[in-house]
């Protein structure tokens, strides 16, 4: 039971990190848009 909580402890982790890094590459993808001067 304790291997199982520690799993999904593990699983929640890993959920919110690539949460954050998903959202950090969005806003840095809208921010190359906003400032790239090649058209």
């Amino acid at each position: 039971m304790k291997k199982l909580l520690l799993l999904v402890a593990v699983a929640a982790v890993g959920y919110v990190v690539w949460q954050k890094y998903q959202q950090d590459q969005d806003e840095r993808d809208l921010w190359s848009e906003v400032t790239d001067t090649f058209e």
